[in-house]
C-alpha cells in the first residue's frame, strides 16, 4: 500500500510539473523566424548559443536566417529541474531555465542513432544531448 501511495504523490508531481513555459518560448522563437525578426529570435536563445551561432562578420540574426530553420509545432515537452527537451514536428529544441525564462541551448536538432546525441544547426557549447 505505501509503495502505491508514494506511487500516486510521483505521478502527481510528474502531472503538477508546468511544461507549458518551454513550449511556449519554443512558440515565440518559431513565429519570430518565420516572421523573418532575427533579432527577436536570437534574444530567445542562450547567450553562448547566439554567440557562437554567427560566422566572421555575421550577426546572429543574419545567421539564423540563413540556415532558414523551420519550425513546426510542438508534438511532446519534457522537464528536468532547468533543463528542457521540445519535440516539434521536424526538429527537436533544447532549453535551460534562467532568471529571465527560458533559453534555446539547441535548436535544427536531429537524432543521430539510438541513445546518441543530437546533432544540431545551432547550439552552445555543451547542446549535444542524449534522450
Amino acid at each position: 500500500m505505501r509503495i502505491f501511495a508514494a506511487l500516486l504523490m510521483f505521478l502527481a508531481a510528474e502531472c503538477a510539473l508546468d511544461v507549458g513555459p518551454p513550449a511556449r518560448t519554443v512558440e515565440r522563437f518559431a513565429a519570430a523566424t518565420a516572421a523573418q525578426q532575427g533579432e527577436a529570435a536570437c534574444a530567445l536563445l542562450t547567450p553562448k548559443a547566439a554567440q557562437k551561432l554567427p560566422d566572421q562578420g555575421q550577426t546572429c540574426a543574419l545567421a539564423l536566417e540563413e540556415l532558414g530553420l523551420r519550425v513546426g509545432a510542438v508534438e511532446s515537452v519534457a522537464v528536468w529541474g532547468d533543463e528542457a527537451q521540445v519535440r516539434l514536428n521536424g526538429d527537436t529544441m533544447f532549453l535551460q531555465r534562467f532568471e529571465e525564462g527560458w533559453r534555446i541551448r539547441a535548436a535544427g536538432c536531429t537524432p543521430t542513432g539510438e541513445d546518441q546525441p543530437y546533432d544540431c544547426e545551432v547550439e552552445d557549447c555543451c547542446a549535444r544531448s542524449s534522450s
